[in-house]
């Protein structure tokens, strides 16, 4: 393999495309003829502002946004999101409601619960996490100030791809781990946001998207640097930004663009989510899947073995044979296969042949 790399399926930070890595390290020194390292130059410098700015427009053609829209990027990770979010939104006579898919929605509500009314619309620990709701699952409030999701579930291996009807209620949603995945109408979306290291770039950098009519409801009195208004006003130059977590997106973005949009993602995620998937319901008798079908993850695959000291064993002879970030998350144990927009669909080939070669020795 070029480079002598291996396949990378880390769950996050992640794959960073190879094409992007290659321009960072041919221009590394010298960027744009400045005679510096783009991790040198000011966030107020020309060069800077006009990379900070196309990177915001991508984002915009990418989903197709209008005016109406603001992008910003920020630090702290999505963490900072759910508590950010209810301290906008929430408060004194409010309700939202959340929707519980796994480890992230319930850090979500945790935090929420300390500004306001919660409501949980649905709560998946009640079937182990194993499946996403249907319309008539959720317990949607009347008139509440947001509805919260997150979108896909690393931990467990779940992905909305229909989102829930909620009327004029705002969706909120966390989309840090299958942004740019596939396509879908932004227009229920209040606000969505997402950490950058799985489908958007380097950890450090968090993307969040909110449109005009729910920055204008936000709440007064904030905290400067937690007030949406503050970041929207000063187009997220308040203080300074991860200036090379911002470039690095701006050229996964501009990867995307160049591999035919959201449209080419979406087929590209399909092949290879249908290939795994494929191949482990043909031998379910030693691949198991641990989700139900119909809401199955593109983006983290979660497999259990018939045995745990076989996974600790397909860990350590996947990693050997060159496929790094197989072992599940430590609260569930297990297989997981990340493959997000980076991974291409030839290393999901090379891990099912891996995959047969290892069952038939060990089946």
């Amino acid at each position: 393999m070029k480079y002598d790399r291996i396949w990378n399926f880390n769950p996050g930070p992640a794959a960073v495309p190879l094409e992007v890595l290659e321009h960072v390290h041919e221009n590394w020194f010298n960027y744009m003829e400045t005679g510096m390292n783009i991790i040198e130059w000011s966030h107020r410098s020309r060069e800077y502002d006009e990379i900070h700015n196309n990177t915001a427009a991508m984002v915009k053609k990418l989903f197709g946004l209008g005016d109406e829209y603001h992008v910003l990027f920020l630090q702290s990770g999505a963490s900072l999101q759910f508590a950010m979010v209810p301290m906008n939104f929430l408060g004194w006579g409010k309700t939202a409601d959340y929707i519980n898919t796994g480890s992230w929605s319930e850090k979500a509500v945790k935090e929420a619960m300390l500004f306001g009314n919660v409501n949980i619309a649905f709560d998946g620990k009640e079937v182990n996490y194993t499946s996403l709701p249907k319309q008539y699952d959720l317990k949607l409030t009347e008139g509440a100030a947001y509805v919260h999701l997150t979108s896909n579930n690393t931990i467990k291996g779940t992905q909305f791809f229909d989102f829930p009807d909620t009327g004029d209620v705002p969706i909120i949603a966390d989309m840090s781990s299958d942004i740019l995945s596939h396509r879908f109408d932004p227009k229920p979306f209040g606000l969505f946001y997402a950490g950058a290291q799985k489908n958007l770039g380097p950890s450090g950098v968090t993307l969040i998207v909110i449109r005009d009519d729910m920055l204008q409801g936000a709440n007064d009195g904030l905290t400067t640097m937690l007030s949406y208004s503050t970041h929207v006003e000063k187009n997220s130059l308040f203080n300074t930004p991860n200036t090379f977590g911002i470039f690095l997106m701006g050229r996964i973005l501009q990867w995307i663009v160049d591999m035919g949009g959201l449209e080419a993602m979406e087929d590209r995620n399909r092949r290879k989510a249908e290939l795994l998937y494929g191949f482990m319901d043909e031998n379910s008798g030693f691949y198991r899947g641990t989700v139900d079908k119909d809401s199955r993850s593109w983006m983290n695959v979660c497999i259990r073995l018939p045995e745990e000291e076989l996974e600790a064993k397909f860990v350590t002879e996947g990693k050997t044979a060159g496929f790094n970030g197989l072992k599940g998350h430590r609260s569930v144990g297990g297989i997981r296969v990340s493959m997000y927009n980076a991974t291409p669909i030839e290393a999901i080939k090379d891990l099912v042949v891996f995959m047969k070669d290892f069952m038939a020795k060990n089946g």
